[in-house]
């Protein structure tokens, strides 16, 4: 059998060469991913090298069962927002609003999510789900991660420090490092605003360029370290994470904790990955022309792809993997099939081989918090100078959808902006869907508005109350 019967290649309107140009494309758009998954997860205590293996092995996984089975022109990777909720709140320390599980725990929680969305993508129970969510509650959600992804690449970058008396403040700009972020998000910026292919990933290589070269020639204060202790005899440590959620310290003890709190973690990955999943498919169908009748065809086996790709990345040692919106690179220059996201599994596999260059893009640099701007501190400031402008970037990316939100509607504007606010001042993306819910289920009932709020936020109001009240 041929590829073009296989992929339907001209049924669909495309050629050979489109689709691996497209799969190649969407390549290029999203792997950034393969150098910022490790850097995020690393402030939960993972392993750089095995998450970076995790990442390109899983992501390669989904990649490939969405194209041979689902075939459709959709890549998958960590999903960006998962893996700050998974380090920033799931692993974050109770002290600090966080739920204080260990990575192991985490991945745990994270499988019992992606094994549950897989019996929803089984029942067909994806639409029943979507549609009990009200779209102000969805586009708040997202806009919200957006924002706190983008927050915490200021911090990164060292343009936002933290200020014992105003919460945060704007940091030393003539420090090394914060310039070099401000150079990359130039940069990135620049490539973005000139429609560049892989504008992202490009920006990130002359970033890092420009930090070595300035350190060998000026001697900056930043140390900047080329490979740190990469060898072929090392790599990839992927032993440091496989299985690790199967073990005593994973499922064995994810239970020992408050089981309101473990319930409520599992949920949140749960909602997030139907949100971005669904919501995700649906856009690039419509994109490229592929709905029928207003559904995507082989829809269940898309998002089979996706709870493979979850359970595998969980097992492996990395968080949620989800459809990419990046996918529409891709599609933007004529990829319609399968073949072009098997072109991209292709493609992340072997960038197995590319560890080094997490040790480049990733590499993070403590900084005395006074030279950055900030009140003295014994704890230095850990920054990520090439990393961080990518983070602002993507908050960029997630913003755009509050368009859609009823703003002169005040019962569906307060929950949105309730979502969207307590999510970046409590640092928590789960207190920030909790109080959307709640704000949304009491305007509406106090509103004359009951019927307009489905039942599913009621309940959901009404756990998350209970929680707050017994659980915390």
């Amino acid at each position: 059998m041929s590829l073009d019967s296989f992929f339907q290649i001209k049924q669909n309107g495309s050629t050979l060469t489109r689709e691996i140009v497209g799969g190649a494309t969407t390549f290029v758009a999203l792997s950034y991913i393969i150098f910022v998954q490790p850097a995020v997860l690393y402030g939960c205590g993972m392993d750089k090298s095995a998450v970076m293996f995790a990442t390109c092995l899983c992501s390669a996984l989904a990649c490939l069962i969405m194209g041979l089975w689902a075939n459709l022109p959709i890549a998958l990777a960590p999903a960006m927002g998962h893996n700050f909720f998974f380090t920033f709140t799931v692993c974050g320390p109770i002290a600090a609003g966080g739920f204080g599980l260990t990575w192991q725990e985490a991945l745990a929680a994270n499988l019992i999510a992606g094994f549950l969305f897989l019996l929803i993508s089984l029942a067909g129970l994806r639409n029943i789900i979507m549609n009990a969510i009200p779209e102000g509650l969805k586009f708040a959600i997202a806009a919200g991660i957006g924002l706190l992804i983008a927050c915490i690449g200021l911090r990164w970058a060292g343009i936002i420090v933290d200020h014992p008396a105003a919460y945060v403040t704007l940091g030393n700009l003539k420090n090394p490092v914060t310039l070099l972020s401000l150079y990359g998000l130039l940069i990135i910026g620049i490539f973005l605003a000139l429609k560049f292919r892989g504008a992202i990933l490009i920006g990130m290589i002359f970033t890092a360029v420009v930090g070595y070269i300035v350190t060998k020639v000026w001697g900056s204060a930043w140390e900047y370290v080329l490979v740190s202790g990469a060898s072929a005899a090392e790599f990839p440590q992927i032993s440091e994470t496989a299985g690790k959620v199967f073990t005593s310290a994973g499922l064995g003890s994810l239970f020992s904790h408050r089981f309101q709190a473990v319930i409520l973690v599992i949920f949140t990955f749960l909602l997030l990955d139907v949100f971005d999943t669904i919501g995700t498919l649906v856009g690039l169908g419509q994109r490229a022309g592929l709905m029928k009748d207003g559904q995507l065809p082989r829809a269940k086996q898309a998002l089979m792809a996706d709870a493979f790709g979850t359970l595998s990345g969980t097992i492996m040692g990395t968080s949620t993997i989800t459809s990419y919106v990046e996918s529409s690179a891709g599609i933007s220059v004529g990829a319609r099939t399968g073949l072009a996201a098997v072109v991209t599994g292709l493609l992340m596999l072997i960038s197995v081989f590319a560890y080094p260059f997490v040790e480049v893009f990733g590499t993070e640099v403590s900084i005395p918090p006074e030279q950055l701007g900030a009140a003295p501190a014994d704890v230095p400031v850990q920054c990520f100078p090439v990393v961080a402008p990518v983070l602002i970037i993507i908050g960029c990316y997630m913003l755009p959808v509050v368009r859609h939100i009823e703003w002169d509607d005040f019962s569906e504007a307060i929950p949105a902006f309730l979502t969207i606010v307590v999510m970046q001042f409590s640092l928590s993306i789960t207190d920030g869907i909790a109080w959307g819910f709640i704000a949304y289920a009491l305007l509406k009932l106090f509103s004359a508005k009951p019927h307009k709020c489905p039942l599913v936020v009621y309940l959901c109001a009404a756990l998350f109350i209970l929680y707050y009240i017994f659980g915390r």
